[in-house]
Parts: C-alpha cells; structure tokens; sequence
C-alpha cells in the first residue's frame, strides 16, 4: 500500500508522495503514469516526491504525467510548499532545491504559496510573441478568441515542430483582458494536452508580455482555466529578478494505493 497525498494549484493538480526515506522508487516509469492515470490510477498532471536535502528544507523531484522526471513545475512548486507545510517540514517560509536550482517561498494561513522562480535574462521574441524559459520552456502566442481556440490542435503542432526538435516546448496562447491582466491556455509536454493551469506559463506569459510593451506594472494578473494567478517582478539591467508565482495551493485529499 502506498499512502498519498492530492493536491491542485489553479486546477493543475499533482500526486504528492513523501520519499524522505527513500522507499519510492523513482525509476519506475511505468508505475508513475500509472499513479497519474486518471482511469485506472490516481489522476494527476504529475506526481511530485520530497526528499531531504542536506543544504536547504527539502528537494522537490517533479515528473510529469507520462511518468518521465522533467523540468521545473511552477504549480507543483507552490503545491510542494503547502504540503511541506502539512508534513511539519517547514512553517511559513521555506527554501527548497529543484531541478533548475534554488527557491525560496512563502505561504500564509490561507493557503496562498508565493514562489520565487529563476531568473529569465534572455527572451527571444518572435512575430506573434516570444520563447523563454522560466525554469521549463515555453512557446508565447498571442491569439483572438481565444476561448475558442484549438489549443490542442495548435498547442501539439508547435510543440513539436522542428523549431523546438529534438525535446520540444510547452506552448502558451494568450488575450489580453485589461490593463497587465491577461488571460491563457497552454498545452503542456510531457502531459501531452491542455492542462487547467501551467505556473512555469503563466510567468513566460508575465516577462514576454513586459518585455513586448504590453506591461506597465510590476505584477501582472494571469487568468488560467483553472484560476488566478499573479506574477511578481523586478526588470533590471535587462534582467527579470525577484520573480514570484503566487495562487493557491489546495489539498484535494489523501489516501492508500494497492500496487
């Protein structure tokens, strides 16, 4: 029997596992897209393990939903943080060490996780948005209609299309909605389809649109399919700094698998 926890940030939602002694063995492909299939296993866009880390609180470990360990995961970031809080790992700050490196975080008695991502000093713009990455790769369309949008059609195509060959990217469409407020869908690898939230999008979405002069503020409102999100920033000498995700992190609930 395998004990688990579920949780969701803005609908992406994440099996999270408590492997600070190393029972779980992380090798198993195939047992991990099992756990995240939604038919015969637990459901997830991915499963999520913490483990010990000798220099900071604890190590997140992320692997998407086809059961392959990936780049960084803005959501399950924010998702692991709420349930470090859980566990007793940590109160209401924490710093913590991910694929792509160092993060540090906050989260208060509501369960709001703000958590500070990479620094972005390179942003390729392109003629209708840019490519960026904010700890995963991300694709950034600017489209109309977006509510009726073919977002897997396009979303896979651009995915895999040589430009981003041979490991591909996460492709985000984009609308504008007001003033540093936008609204977006994004097809996620390694899921393979669109997914109720992206948190690494949402902040490629957040740098891409201030760097096209499309923002004049600091904080930019993102609006995914699943919920808000708000995007904090620092733009200095050409570089995004002090870069924060912030939204909610959500147990769904908890329970046993019979492998």
């Amino acid at each position: 029997m395998l004990s688990f926890w579920k949780y969701q940030g803005t609908g992406n939602d994440f099996v999270m596992l408590d492997n600070r002694n190393k029972t779980f063995d992380a090798s198993k492909e195939e047992l991990i897209a099992y756990l995240c299939d939604r038919r015969f296993g637990i459901g997830a866009d991915g499963l999520i393990l913490v483990e010990e880390d000798e220099q900071t609180d604890f190590k997140m470990v992320y692997f998407n939903s086809d059961g392959k360990e990936s780049t960084m995961c803005g959501n399950g970031g924010r998702c692991i943080v709420a349930f470090a809080k859980q566990l007793g790992i940590i109160e209401d700050t924490c710093r913590f060490t991910a694929v792509d490196g160092l993060h540090y975080a906050t989260i208060d008695s509501q369960g709001i996780v703000a958590l500070q991502m990479i620094d972005v000093d390179h942003i390729e713009l392109q003629k209708k948005g840019a490519f960026l990455n904010t700890g995963s790769p991300h694709h950034v369309e600017i489209v109309r209609d977006l509510a009726y949008f073919d977002v897997y059609k396009k979303g896979k195509q651009i995915r895999n299309s040589e430009a981003y060959a041979p490991k591909g990217t996460n492709v985000n469409f984009v609308e504008q909605e007001g003033p540093n407020h936008f609204r977006i869908r994004t097809f996620e690898r390694g899921v393979e389809d669109e997914t109720l939230s992206c948190g690494t999008g949402a902040t490629a979405v957040a740098l891409a649109m201030h760097n096209l002069g499309k923002v004049d503020s600091n904080e930019v409102k993102i609006e995914v399919e699943g919920g808000e999100l708000a995007v904090h920033f620092e733009y200095i000498n050409q570089t995004y700094q002090k870069v924060f995700l912030k939204g909610p992190a959500t147990l769904v609930f908890q329970g046993s698998i019979n492998l």
